[in-house]
This record gives C-alpha cells, structure tokens and sequence, in this order.
C-alpha cells in the first residue's frame, strides 16, 4: 500500500512494444548511485539527533501522562459535582479536547517541516508545549473563578493538542532520517524510550506527591507542581533541538543533490508537500498508516494512560498502589525496547509488529480476567502481558511509520495520517472506555475494545511492506562507513565475466 514512485500506471503492452524506449526512461528516472548520492552518517550527530527528538517526545508524553494521571485530581478542581463519574467524565473530556486539534496541528506544521525543515518546526512545537502545560498549572480553580476555570484549561488544552499535532511526526521523520538504513529500527526505539521516560517520570512524581500530601493539599495545590516543571523541561530540549543541524534526507532535497526518483518531482516538490497533494496522491499510505496508528494508539493509550483509573475507580484499587505496579511495568518496558529495535532491524517491521498485534488480540482479555481478581501479583502478570504486546509495537512503529511515506511529503503526510488516528481513537479511548463500562456495567469492556482494535492492526500489518535495511522512499541510501558506501557503487557493476 506504499505510494508508487510515478503517478500514472504504464501499459504493460506498451512497454513490450517499445523496450529500449523504456529502459531509456528508467534509467534516466533511476540512474546508477553515485558516492556523492550516499549518506555517510555521523555517528554522533545521530545520537544528538536521537536524543533532542526524544527528550521532546517524552516531555509531550509527560504532559500527557501528568494529566491522564491526575484525571480525578483535575475533576474536583475545575468539575464540582455530586456525581464523581460526571467529574471524571468532565476530565476526560478535556483530555479528549486537545485531541480534536491535533489533526489541524498536523496539517500546519507537517507540510510547513516539508517546507521550511524540520528542525524549525520541533523547536516551535516544542515552545508552545511547554507553555500551554506551564500555564494549565497556573489556571486558578472553580472554586475561585467559575467557569472561568474549565474553560481556560480546555484552551491551554487545545494550545498542547495543536502543538504535538507537529511533535510525533517530526521526530520520528528527524530520527528515521538522520539513521543508517541497517540501524534505523534501533535508533527509531529511542523515541518510543522517550514516551516511556515521560510516562514513567510523571507517574513518578505523581505517586511522590500523593505520598507526601494530603488530599486536600492535593487539590489547593499539589497537583499544580508537574504541570509547573515542563517549563525547565521544555528549555533543555529547545536548546538541544536547535544545535542540530538539519537532516541529511532533507538537505539533499533542498539542495538539489536528491536521487533522480525524486528529482523527477522537483518543480512540484511544493505542491506535493500541499495537504491536496497528500490527500489525492498518497491516499494508499495514508490509510495504511492510519489503521496502524488507530490499533497501536489505542492499546497504548489503555495501557499507559487509562489502567490506573481502571484500577482505582473501576476496581476501587489504592491509586499510588495502582501507579507503583504500571511504573514497574513500563521500566521493564524500558529496558527491553531498545532490544526490540535491534530485532526489527534483524528481523524485520512486520514480524515485531504482527508479534504485538497477536498478543493484544489472543491476550487482552485473559490480561483483564487476572487484573481484576484485584491480587498485586494477578494485576502485575496481566499488566505485564500487555506490556509486553505492547513494547513490541513500541519498538518498532517509530521507524515503520516514517519509511511508508517518501522524503519530500514524509513530515506533513505522517503528521496529518498520525493525528487524525490518535484524534479519533487514541484520545478518546479513556472517555470512551468509561462510557462503555457505564453503558453495559461490564469491566472487561476495555479488553474487547482492545481485541477489535488489535483485528484493525493485523490486517494493517498484513498489507504493509517491509522496509528494514532498505533506503527511505525518495531518498539515497544512508550508511554508517565510506566502505559501506563504496560497496553499495561497486555493487551496481557486475564483474565480467570472461
């Protein structure tokens, strides 16, 4: 379902009738690499790369996680009610708002990092994340201003949903192009170790606080201080993203030194970055990348961000008891995605994929049947087999996504198909979890939700191609050595044979 090299089909016929024609054609269109077409990568400047791309994914992880975590919290502070399930109901609702906003923030800033860069677009995303998360922890309460008061965090809400509508998109872009081709799916797991890190730390601080304070120091202002650190946050990873220089991918589509393929399309590389052009020409990836997302974002969402809800208001779980044994999980997550990489970049995307898609499909409803028997162990070992379904998927999706779309459209279309996924069904699944065990008084609700969008995931998989160890679409290849390089050239000229 990847998008073709060419717009048009050719007649099969009319290539038999006239074969040296075509071969003319197709050898303009792809001519033999030169050194100068290959990207010898810098071993460090990846790193850099790496690092600044996922210290911003987990400070919008952070963010996320820091809300999700403190949903009950936030409902008492800006939803006074009698009712605590229309309080969480209200928060979760707002959490769901930022979402709504996140496919136009895709829409701006993807073609704009196809235009301009992407290193300019992750530091502007990376200003106003910081800002809208700094001033959710400033909003006074309902208590002290009414409405005022809901209505100002659903703003700064949408602030943060606009802003990481560019985040996802543009680091994963940033990383898979800055890569080698053979390492691309070990590097891509870093920003996945990113969400991780940013879910970890605010769970963390979370159960820290809910420690140490009282409940009702909690709700005057507990709560306000891991809203309050993004702005420290926010200024180490702006620093870090603008000393990186641009990606090699994008600075040889600018410069003019893109591989024929590309270069083909050249005089109208402005307009394939225009949200039409996305629409119309790529339409074959943007649905492929669009089912992967839905059936990934929801399972992570679950896992990450609804359980310790779940846990606490669907099962009357202790919620620091609940957070303790999801912050175990993910820091076994941690340890292992990184190794996961490498086996995507061994093995391939489809089978790490298919692997996490299987598990949440065959294992989500036995993982709830032992969460609920309410035991810390029976809670842990379900935990856990999601987690580990799930750390597949995360291991991998960061460098599968980026290569389904080619160079000079590959920010806007995977922020625009990313967005529109996690928009519809990522966002909303902890409103729509509650909801549906309110509607049929049924705890193993999240289970069968998990299972249909783990059926989604599968079929996604199953249409996808492989893409490790191969170059991205419309860019040369990228090695580690100039050995390397000089034997991929060689490789183009047979030996003679005498």
């Amino acid at each position: 379902m990847a998008a073709p090299d060419n717009d048009e089909s050719v007649d099969p016929a009319a290539v038999r009738r006239h074969r040296v024609l075509f071969r003319a054609i197709e050898k303009r269109r792809r001519p033999k690499l030169r050194r100068s077409d290959i990207t010898v990568t810098d071993d460090a400047a990846v790193k850099r790369a790496t690092k600044a791309a996922a210290l911003g994914n987990a400070m919008e992880w952070y963010d996320f996680g820091i809300y999700s975590y403190l949903a009950s919290t936030i409902g008492r502070v800006f939803f006074p009610s009698g009712n605590d399930t229309a309080q969480l109901l209200g928060s979760f609702a707002t959490f769901a708002v930022a979402f709504l906003v996140r496919p136009l923030g895709g829409m701006v800033f993807g073609p704009l990092g196809d235009k301009v860069g992407r290193k300019r677009i992750l530091s502007l995303t990376m200003i106003m994340m910081a800002v809208g998360t700094f001033a959710i922890g400033l909003v006074p309460s309902h208590a002290a201003i009414g409405l005022w008061a809901p209505a100002l965090l659903i703003f700064f809400r949408l602030v943060q949903g606009f802003s990481t509508g560019g985040e996802y998109g543009g680091a994963s872009t940033f990383i898979a192009e800055y890569a080698p081709d053979k390492r691309r799916g070990f590097f891509g797991s870093f920003l996945e170790l990113g969400t991780l890190a940013g879910y970890v730390g605010a769970s963390g601080l979370v159960v820290v606080l809910q420690t140490l304070l009282s409940d009702d120091q909690m709700l005057s202002w507990g709560w306000r201080v891991p809203f309050l650190l993004a702005a420290p946050l926010g200024l180490i990873g702006l620093y870090l993203r603008l000393k990186l220089d641009e990606t090699p991918a994008f600075q040889k589509l600018e410069g003019g030194q893109a591989k024929a393929s590309e270069a083909a399309d050249a005089v109208e590389t402005s307009a394939a970055a225009d949200l039409g052009k996305i629409f119309t020409r790529y339409w074959r990836p943007l649905l492929l990348c669009l089912a992967l997302v839905a059936a990934y974002n929801i399972t992570d969402y679950m896992l990450l961000s609804y359980m310790p809800t779940y846990l606490s208001d669907e099962l009357g779980y202790e919620t620091n008891h609940g957070l303790l044994i999801l912050l175990v999980v993910m820091v076994l997550q941690m340890c292992v995605i990184n190794q996961v990489g490498r086996l995507s970049d061994r093995f391939g995307r489809k089978p790490l994929l298919m692997t996490g898609m299987l598990g949440f499909l065959f294992l989500s409803l036995p993982s709830f049947l032992l969460i609920r028997q309410g035991s810390v162990v029976l809670i842990t070992l379900g935990l856990l087999l999601m987690g580990l379904s799930l750390v597949a998927m995360l291991g991998t999706m960061s460098a599968a996504l980026p290569a389904i779309f080619p160079t000079q459209v590959r920010y806007g279309s995977l922020s625009v198909a990313y967005n529109l996924a996690t928009s519809i069904f990522g966002g909303t699944t902890p409103l729509v979890i509650t909801a549906l065990i309110s509607a049929f008084d049924s705890t193993l609700m999240p289970a069968y939700y998990a299972t249909g969008a783990a059926v989604v995931g599968v079929i996604a998989v199953l249409c996808m191609r492989e893409t490790a160890n191969k170059p991205l679409a419309g860019s040369p290849p990228s090695v580690e050595t100039e050995a390397e390089a000089e034997e991929l050239v060689q490789a183009q000229t047979p030996q003679p044979k005498f």
